[in-house]
């Protein structure tokens, strides 16, 4: 508790870092109590009250289908944040592990987990997410899966590259010495060492995740309709610009709000993490 509290400190004291912070804690619980901040259910039509703009009655204003556009954007981020989180999460897990085990025992196998990735990363990442879904179907989860591959070599080859150094320190090589199991060795002593380059990738990849995500879902391929999504509130709104702008607008905003403040987040976890950027 007392690494979470130092950590948290040294946010606040960075005027981004507090700005990120505080944005990604905005997005979070908005998308976590979103049943219970809603003000309207988000499947709800008000016909009469179709393509109004910001009221006392919807805050920001409806949709084609007289749908609160407030209520749809917090169930938007709760679905966006949902496939974002478990995207990286399945990247983090699968690229975590064959960039550590490629790094512990070298060789061939290091050297065939390595090939593999660097085709994953000779396609670019939109392309191989849209071939992926593609095969599987558009929806949410495999949206998610998606996601999940095309990172998976982002966090293989940045978990390698920091395992390598740490195998050939002095700790590791006496854990080897002294019997200690690979389990052990990984678990106890590098793991915890690689902590910090995971937090810091985790952060700033959820940040580019909920870009794809809303990309994907921009195109039809991510979350299917009637769910709400903010991407495809964003293509949705498209043809209703000139009449009623709002869906559209404040769809991108929540983007841009929960990009942003995962991404500020991240660089300075870097900046707080690395004892060669503190001082900066």
């Amino acid at each position: 508790m007392s690494g979470v509290w130092r950590l948290t400190r040294g946010l606040l004291k960075n005027p981004l870092g507090a700005l990120g912070l505080a944005l990604t804690l905005l997005v979070v619980l908005g998308g976590l109590f979103a049943p219970l901040i809603a003000p309207y259910d988000p499947l709800q039509q008000d016909i009469l009250a179709r393509l109004s703009g910001p009221s006392a009655q919807h805050w920001l204003g409806t949709d084609q289908f007289g749908r609160d556009v407030l209520s749809r954007i917090l169930f938007g981020i709760r679905a966006s944040l949902g496939v974002a989180g478990s995207s990286v999460l399945l990247a983090l897990l699968a690229g975590g592990f064959l960039g550590i085990s490629a790094a512990y025992y070298g060789g061939l196998y290091d050297r065939l987990v390595m090939r593999v990735m660097d085709v994953f990363l000779a396609f670019p990442i939109i392309l191989l997410a849209i071939g992926i879904i593609a095969m599987l179907g558009p929806n949410q989860w495999n949206t998610a899966l998606a996601i999940g591959i095309v990172y998976t070599p982002i966090f293989a080859r940045l978990v390698r590259g920091s395992a390598l150094v740490l195998r050939e320190t002095e700790y590791i090589q006496a854990a080897q010495a002294l019997g200690a199991s690979t389990a052990r060795v990984i678990g106890r002593h590098l793991l915890p060492n690689l902590a910090s380059v995971i937090l810091v990738q985790s952060t700033l990849s959820l940040s580019t995740a909920i870009l794809v995500e809303a990309s994907l879902s921009f195109l039809g391929l991510g979350t299917q309709p009637p769910t709400p999504s903010l991407g495809l509130m964003l293509s949705e709104g498209r043809a209703y610009l000139t009449l009623s702008p709002w869906t559209s607008v404040f769809s991108g905003v929540a983007i841009l709000l929960a990009s942003l403040g995962f991404n500020l987040l991240g660089d300075v976890l870097r900046d707080t993490l690395d004892p060669r950027l503190r001082g900066r």
